[in-house]
């Protein structure tokens, strides 16, 4: 009975801490993730960030934050305010940039160089504070989802902006959100069924990119030259 009270009470002062030790808190009582969560936390950062890195940095900070979910060491970072602020506004920036029709595509130029190794390296920061084995698949496997999904958004995204029209930008914009809120509910809560469906969804996107192999050209051609020319700036 003593027990009893005594963990109560531990329960209740958790409550009125702040969103960071709340966190602690809750990482401390259920035991943390188990094997299967944290892989499939780890596989979600990576795909996520290849479609909307700032969304992915800020719903898990945020997550993390307010005791949602007991976020591995290596990913305390993303609970600080200060990255809380920083991923808040550039989440605000690209929300807007990314429905517009060729600022979207401009925008994904430009972050090209971020998403794949940001994806890597916040899938790594799952396990990378306990293993540097797992620590390094992790990432290896980050980036090459981050890789998929960035190449498969960018492609379709060249391939809307052909049409005149500004709504389908915007549908894939809203789709794209969406779907990397969902990942992330889903591979914390049913990890199991997140990596079945990740399997399939990675499929379809290879399948995608596979029948538009003229866009994904005309896409690496354009990064290069946005890159050589700044070369050639300086």
């Amino acid at each position: 009975m003593e027990d009893l009270l005594n963990q109560l009470l531990a329960v209740l002062q958790s409550l009125t801490t702040s969103g960071g030790d709340v966190a602690a808190t809750t990482g401390k009582a259920i035991g943390g993730m188990d094997t299967a969560g944290l892989i499939a936390l780890s596989a979600a950062l990576g795909w996520a960030s290849g479609l909307r890195l700032y969304l992915v940095v800020f719903i898990t900070g945020t997550a993390g934050y307010l005791g949602f979910i007991p976020l591995p060491v290596g990913l305390h970072l993303l609970q600080h305010p200060a990255m809380l602020a920083c991923s808040g506004f550039m989440l605000f920036v690209e929300f807007f940039a990314d429905k517009i029709p060729g600022i979207d595509s401009l925008w994904d130029i430009v972050h090209s160089v971020i998403r794949i190794p940001a994806g890597a390296a916040l899938a790594a920061g799952v396990f990378g504070a306990d293993s540097a084995t797992m620590g390094a698949v992790a990432a290896m496997l980050g980036g090459t989802l981050a890789a998929t999904s960035y190449a498969t958004k960018a492609t379709t995204r060249a391939a809307i902006n052909t049409s005149r029209e500004p709504f389908s930008n915007m549908a894939a914009s809203f789709a794209e959100e969406g779907m990397v809120m969902g990942a992330m509910w889903l591979a914390t809560n049913y990890p199991m069924v997140f990596g079945v469906a990740l399997v399939i969804v990675v499929v379809l996107m290879v399948g995608l990119l596979i029948s538009m192999f003229t866009f994904l050209k005309a896409i690496v051609q354009r990064v290069s030259g946005f890159f050589y020319g700044t070369r050639q700036r300086i």
